[in-house]
């Protein structure tokens, strides 16, 4: 690390100090180079990259050349004892491109980024005061809209809006913290910016309403709310949603006090838990939980590794429970995958694995109640019935305190929303939590939650899933066949494992015959009737904008979708597309492999296809 201190920010306006004077960064082309290496600082930044944020059209033919001059002039400002063509030390070039070396301690964005980490952690384990005063500091080093004094087309740039958004990310958990331990005036100023920055985020305005309230300031807490439902009624056409909504009905209803007492895990006295044996074996309370794993299971080796890494991994003094949260999009193979490894880790939990099938997303029925689930925990965990106290915070106490001192492994399948999983999390060190679903479930990730997405299998893994449930001698006799299959499944295990059992309930049809079945349907869910029910259920969980939009998105022809031209589709502001697409990835009906290029499984483009059209007849009549 270069031993002359320098001072960098980039929350706000670009700058630059060296013992207390500020530098001069140059022209502005030049100070957008700097800030979009300090957006990475420590990572190597392509060249690609840099000619890709530096000039929004097409950059031209003397552009590295450019860059190139830019650098070198960065360089001697940051290093300004550097002899001429030494590589020095903060500005390095690496394998095509640049890379900016800083200690964290000298990046405003580096700060954030660890005090954020640090107020996750806290949070994450009920330490809400610690949370709180981790997060006031992150949202100290905000000073205004990220990279501010480069060109306006740069800060365009996804790696910029992409900063952007870790604010707002940063400012709802915080506002969490803060009002639960009555700490709201500490975030309310970074509050106040964070919502100015986006005023269309309603899951940021009910907190802001909330913290008002919390500060005494009911009045300025409903106009903040009058505020925000005219805009949307104006720009979007809509109301406000449940959560803004019930935040405003809190404050009419003066149920906002200054201070939420909170009760630590465990020490609340209205509580009585059976105490966990003093000596002798823990008895394997959920192994008779636990379903079998799929028979035909194949593959996700490197996302099994994974898994097996983040149980192994050390953690932090007081750092709580490790959560896991598994996401894809229906039919993946989420369920399948951590059914696998949970029985696969059994030795790393000996106290037990505990599985729920929460059915979040079940097109039969209602999801499970938070309290229903955790009353079947502590069932499993031996507790009576006659003992198990009423209400969820109390029903948590109870859950957490016999999980305490014990190596445990909690399957959450098919979550709904962070909020009706939080009081299924263990909290205990030892434990682990594996939660599986289709919604990405930010607020949890948000909170230390360590996500991993699921992609359809690998060609070669959806073969080998095909074979294992019709038989291998059959998959190898019609190879082609085969293979045509999985590709019109979109090698999607649902998919398969539904076109499997209907040839295998047909032993004398060839594979031919049902590729050709597949075929005949071009593209559509007609031969993949079982998919539908599980694309519905996510589909129809959509605001009604955002669900216009995936009805919208087959007509775009290409294979990849950006918010400028999914805008040009929907004749909606690039700003309001860019939010909707983000929640269909969220959602997993869009997958997003590089930030801001999005991509619609092919049965998922069927979907909307049959929902455009179905929708476009309804108004014909």
């Amino acid at each position: 690390m270069p031993g002359e201190a320098l001072r960098f920010e980039v929350l706000g306006p670009v700058r630059v100090w060296r013992e207390g004077q500020e530098l001069d960064v140059g022209f502005p082309q030049q100070r957008a180079l700097l800030a979009l290496l300090l957006t990475q600082a420590g990572r190597p930044v392509p060249m690609s990259e840099i000619l890709d944020a530096l000039w929004a059209e097409r950059p031209p033919a003397s552009a590295p050349n450019v860059v190139r001059r830019y650098a070198g002039g960065l360089r001697r400002l940051l290093e300004p004892g550097l002899p001429p063509r030494a590589p020095g030390r903060r500005l390095r070039r690496r394998t095509g491109g640049y890379l900016l070396d800083a200690a964290t301690d000298e990046v405003d964005l580096l700060r954030f980024r660890d005090l954020t980490r640090q107020g996750k952690r806290a949070a994450a384990t009920g330490r809400a005061e610690t949370a709180a005063r981790a997060f006031a500091l992150a949202l100290g080093e905000w000073r205004g809209q990220v990279a501010m004094g480069i060109p306006a087309s740069v800060r365009e740039h996804v790696r910029f809006t992409a900063v952007q958004r870790e604010l707002l990310d940063t400012a709802r958990p915080a506002a969490d913290a803060a009002l639960l331990c009555g700490r709201a005036e500490q975030v309310l100023p970074a509050l106040r910016r964070a919502a100015a920055h986006d005023p269309l985020d309603e899951p940021l305005h009910a907190r802001l309403v909330l913290v008002l309230a919390a500060c005494g300031l009911q009045a300025e807490a409903l106009r903040t709310y009058d505020d925000v439902r005219r805009r949307l009624q104006r720009d979007l056409g809509i109301a406000p949603g449940a959560e803004l909504a019930a935040a405003h009905t809190r404050v009419l209803r003066q149920e906002v006090s200054r201070r939420t007492e909170a009760v630590e895990v465990g020490k609340s006295n209205a509580v009585t838990a059976p105490a966990p044996a003093a000596a002798g074996p823990v008895p394997d309370f959920g192994s008779v939980q636990l379903p079998p794993p799929a028979p035909s299971f194949v593959g996700r080796a490197a996302e099994s590794a994974w898994l097996d890494a983040c149980a192994d991994a050390g953690a932090d003094a007081g750092a709580g429970a490790k959560v896991v949260v598994v996401g894809g999009m229906a039919g993946v193979g989420k369920s399948a995958l951590a059914l696998h490894w949970a029985h696969r880790a059994a030795d790393r939990f000996p106290d037990g694995r505990l599985y729920v099938a929460l059915r979040g997303f079940d097109p039969a029925g209602p999801a499970v109640e938070s309290a229903d689930a955790l009353r079947g925990l502590l069932t499993a965990l031996g507790a009576p019935a006659s003992r198990m106290p009423d209400g969820v915070d109390a029903l948590t106490g109870m859950y957490r305190t016999l999980l305490a001192g014990r190596r445990v492994l909690v399957i959450l399948d098919d979550a709904l929303c962070t909020e009706s999983l939080r009081p299924l999390l263990p909290a205990a060190q030892g434990c682990m939590a594996l939660v599986t679903s289709r919604h990405a479930l930010p607020g949890l990730v948000a909170s230390g939650a360590r996500p991993l997405r699921l992609a359809p299998p690998s060609a070669a893994d959806a073969r080998a899933l095909l074979a294992g449930r019709i038989g291998a001698e059959r998959a190898a006799a019609e190879p082609r066949a085969a293979d045509e299959i999985v590709a019109r499944c979109g090698r999607l295990p649902l998919a398969l494992a539904a076109v499997a059992a209907h040839a295998v309930g047909r032993p004398d049809v060839p594979l031919a015959a049902v590729a050709a079945e597949l075929r005949e349907v071009h593209g559509g869910l007609d031969a993949l009737s079982a998919l539908r029910p599980a694309f519905l259920s996510s589909y129809r969980r959509l605001p009604d904008d955002t669900a216009r939009l995936f009805r919208l998105l087959p007509r775009h022809p290409g294979p990849d979708l950006t918010p400028a031209t999914t805008a040009a589709l929907s004749g909606l502001p690039v700003r309001r597309t860019r939010l909707l697409l983000a929640h269909l990835a969220e959602s997993h009906l869009l997958a997003e492999p590089t930030p801001g290029r999005y991509t619609l499984h092919d049965l998922l483009r069927a979907l909307a296809a049959e929902l455009a059209d179905g929708n476009e007849r309804h108004a014909a009549n």
